[in-house]
């Protein structure tokens, strides 16, 4: 009874986990795109909220924001045992 318990409650937990690295990947991934691809969007909010940002900063924050979502959608998707 108590070993079901706390196999339920690591299962609960595992699962909690997974969709949190999951919906982390997904806003930080979201990001990576407003910070790459904003001047393509027509997305003038970052300027306009705070000082123009330089480019090379932008792109190199989007970029690792980039790789950064990438691993948290894949440690969210990875089968633990």
């Amino acid at each position: 009874m108590k070993n079901d318990y706390k196999d339920r409650r690591q299962k609960s937990f595992s699962q909690l986990r997974m969709v949190y690295n999951i919906s982390m990947g997904i806003l930080i991934l979201a990001m990576a795109v407003v910070m790459l691809f904003s001047d393509k969007l027509g997305i003038d909010a970052i300027d306009q909220f705070v000082s123009p940002i330089d480019p090379v900063l932008r792109y190199l924050f989007g970029g690792l924001c980039l790789l950064y979502g990438f691993f948290r959608l894949y440690r969210g998707f990875k089968k633990e045992y």
